[in-house]
C-alpha cells in the first residue's frame, strides 16, 4: 500500500449475539464489520495503526456492555452516537453438524439504523478523520435510503481528500427493500471502492453472475481492481486477476463458519497496512479465516488465536 495508514474506522452495526447450546446460550457482542475491527485491532497491536468503530448505540446496559467490549479489544470508541430512545440489535445463532449457521434477528428498530441521521453528533465529516474506512452492504442496507445517498456523496468527498474506502458486499436480502435497490446502491458504492473484499456467493446471488470470472470482470468494469474475492474453501483470488503463487490449505474440520469472511477481511487488511505483498495479504486473510472457523462464535478468545 503506497500511503501510510494510521487511523482506521470500521463502520456498521454491532449487536448482542446469543449462541445457542441446547437449552442455554452464551451472550456475546458481534456484527460483521465489528468482527473485522476486533481481529484487525489484534493483528495491528504492534503497529502504529489505530482501529476505531463508528456506530450508533443506546444508553442502556446492553449498549454499555458493547462499549466495554470494544474498549477491552483496544478499539476506539470516540465515534459512537448515543440514542436515548434506541437499543442495540439482537441475534441468535445456531450451527449444524457441518458448521453452517442459521440466524434469527431482532434488529428492525436498532440504534444503528439511526447512524448519520439528524440530529447527530457523528456526521459524515467525521470520516475525514480517518485514512481508511471499512463498510459493508449490511452497514448500508440498514440505513434509510436518503441517508445512503448522502453517504455515497460523502464517500466522494472522503476519497477526494485522500481517504481509502474498503467495501465488503455482505449481502443479506432481507435487509433491503428489494433486489433492484440493493443492486443500485451496491453498484454506486463499488464505483467508489478502493479495496474490495467481496464473497463470490454474495456477488453471484445479487448480480446473477454465472462464475467467479464474471464477478471479477464486472467489478473491474466498476473500477474495483484491488482486493480479494473470497471463495471459501477454494481460497481467495486477487481482484487484480494477477496470478499469485500461493497455495491455500483447506480446513478439514469446520466447527462454526461465523465470521469467516469478517476475519479474512482483517487478515488481508492488516497485511496491506503493514506493507506486505498482495500474495501475503491473501494468505494472511485465509489463515485468519481458517483459524476462526475452527472455534465457536464470531469472536474467538484471544488466547486461542494463533495467527498474528
Amino acid at each position: 500500500m503506497a500511503q501510510e495508514i494510521r487511523k482506521i474506522a470500521c463502520i456498521g452495526e454491532v449487536m448482542i449475539e446469543l449462541v445457542s447450546h441446547g437449552d442455554t446460550a452464551d451472550l456475546n457482542v458481534a456484527g460483521d464489520t465489528y468482527n473485522t475491527a476486533v481481529y484487525l485491532a489484534r493483528l495491528l497491536r504492534e503497529s502504529n495503526a489505530e482501529v476505531t468503530y463508528l456506530t450508533a448505540l443506546g444508553v442502556d446496559d446492553f449498549s454499555d456492555r458493547i462499549l466495554d467490549q470494544m474498549k477491552a479489544q483496544d478499539i476506539g470508541t470516540g465515534y459512537i452516537e448515543r440514542r436515548t430512545n434506541k437499543v442495540p440489535g439482537l441475534y441468535a445463532i445456531k450451527t449444524d453438524d457441518m458448521g453452517e449457521r442459521s440466524f434469527t434477528y431482532w434488529r428492525s428498530d436498532s440504534a444503528a439504523r439511526t447512524l448519520f441521521s439528524e440530529p447527530c453528533d457523528i456526521s459524515f465529516d467525521s470520516l475525514l478523520d480517518f485514512d481508511l474506512i471499512l463498510l459493508s452492504a449490511i452497514t448500508v442496507a440498514i440505513l434509510p435510503d436518503s441517508v445512503r445517498q448522502s453517504l455515497i456523496a460523502a464517500l466522494d468527498k472522503y476519497r477526494a481528500n485522500g481517504g481509502l474506502v474498503v467495501y465488503d458486499s455482505n449481502h443479506r436480502p432481507h435487509l433491503w427493500e428489494d433486489s433492484e435497490t440493493a443492486i443500485r446502491v451496491n453498484t454506486e458504492i463499488w464505483k467508489r471502492c478502493d479495496i474490495g473484499l467481496p464473497s463470490v456467493d454474495d456477488e453471484m446471488a445479487l448480480y446473477g453472475d454465472a462464475s467467479h470470472y464474471e464477478v471479477l470482470e464486472r467489478l473491474a468494469s466498476f473500477g474495483v481492481v484491488h482486493g480479494a474475492l473470497k471463495r471459501g474453501e477454494e481460497g481467495p483470488i486477487a481482484l487484480s486477476q494477477e496470478k499469485c503463487d500461493v497455495e491455500f490449505t483447506p480446513v478439514t474440520t469446520v466447527i462454526d463458519s461465523t465470521a469467516a469472511g469478517d476475519s479474512f477481511n482483517a487478515g488481508f487488511l492488516a497485511a496491506m497496512v503493514k506493507g506486505q505483498s498482495e500474495a501475503e495479504a491473501l494468505m494472511s486473510g485465509h489463515d485468519m479465516a481458517a483459524e476462526v472457523i475452527q472455534h465457536r462464535g464470531a469472536i474467538i478468545p484471544i488466547e486461542l488465536q494463533k495467527k498474528w
